[in-house]
């Protein structure tokens, strides 16, 4: 008899102590070796009674042109981060594209105005994922060694956590529902090394995981789309945050698309970004938010392995 993975991860939860709801951990966030692991205990939230972890998400926050810094979309940029503030978020995740540069003056000006406006979220970190226009700017550009542009110079001196050498890495978030992981997945700095770490990564198994990547699986031509597909597909995790499209977009109750961040618009929608709400009764309730009203434009629930909730 064949056992689905939710029954697997299941089973493997009740092994590990996780009978029912999970237990409340501390401590957690240990390096696994590899120097891409951080701890970080600051996850139990008091939003409200309905929710004990918070967190917004937003994508591809770059300007309609290369080497355009005039065009920066700074205003939409702080108004996510402010929104992001108001709505309770304790700390903020980015899907990628931060930037559209080639030179390094241009790089450093945008990522000035970047931080910039990052600098209005004072609830907590910010956690940044690598995109494409941290590599070169293709979509099948890969910069493993961290060294071999101005972008991605840039993105390894100021956006991973202090203490971070790899453009992929591990945060961890206590909560009393046991340990959340959040994988940063870097498709556009694929190696051996990723592949064996987000291995290892999701082998360790903890009530939630959050995958981020920048590029969805419908455009492979990323290096490390395909790869680190082929290791998702086999484990269990509860929600996988992506961008490089330029818009919100469900996929399904286990991917969705968080990419319209202030970059040009792809057809209709609005920029925006998510609230991520980890509930007490276990559920975890993800909403599209408008960026200039703060308002609620999408919400469903899903369970800690990826399906819809009741």
């Amino acid at each position: 008899m064949r056992l689905s993975r939710a029954l697997i991860f299941a089973m493997s939860l009740s092994a590990c102590g996780f009978e029912g709801a999970p237990v409340s951990q501390t401590g957690v966030g240990d390096s696994t070796g590899s120097g891409n692991s951080m701890a970080d205990g600051g996850g139990v939230s008091s939003k409200s009674s309905a929710s004990i972890l918070s967190f917004a998400v937003f994508g591809d926050s770059r300007p309609p042109n290369q080497n355009d810094t005039a065009g920066y979309p700074s205003t939409v940029i702080s108004s996510i981060f402010s929104n992001a503030q108001a709505s309770g978020a304790q700390f903020v995740v980015g899907t990628g594209d931060y930037m559209y540069a080639t030179t390094q003056s241009a790089v450093d000006a945008q990522v000035a105005l970047f931080m910039q406006a990052q600098a209005s979220f004072t609830a907590g970190p910010v956690y940044h994922t690598m995109g494409n226009h941290e590599c070169t700017g293709y979509t099948d550009s890969n910069c493993p060694l961290g060294t071999e542009t101005p972008n991605v110079k840039a993105f390894m001196s100021k956006f991973v956590p202090a203490g971070v050498t790899t453009p992929y890495y591990r945060i961890d978030k206590d909560t009393t529902l046991g340990k959340v992981k959040f994988l940063f997945v870097a498709a556009n700095a694929w190696s051996t090394a990723q592949d064996s770490w987000l291995k290892t990564q999701l082998a360790d198994l903890t009530p939630y995981t959050f995958v981020v990547r920048h590029e969805p699986s419908d455009d492979p031509t990323a290096p490390g789309v395909t790869p680190s597909d082929a290791l998702l597909n086999a484990a269990p995790f509860t929600l996988e945050l992506l961008g490089h499209s330029h818009e919100y977009r469900k996929l399904d109750s286990q991917h969705v698309i968080s990419g319209n961040g202030g970059a040009p618009l792809s057809g209709h929608g609005s920029f925006g970004f998510l609230m991520i709400d980890l509930r007490a009764d276990g559920t975890v309730s993800v909403s599209e938010i408008d960026a200039s009203t703060g308002m609620p434009k999408d919400n469903y629930r899903i369970t800690a392995v990826g399906r819809a909730a009741p």
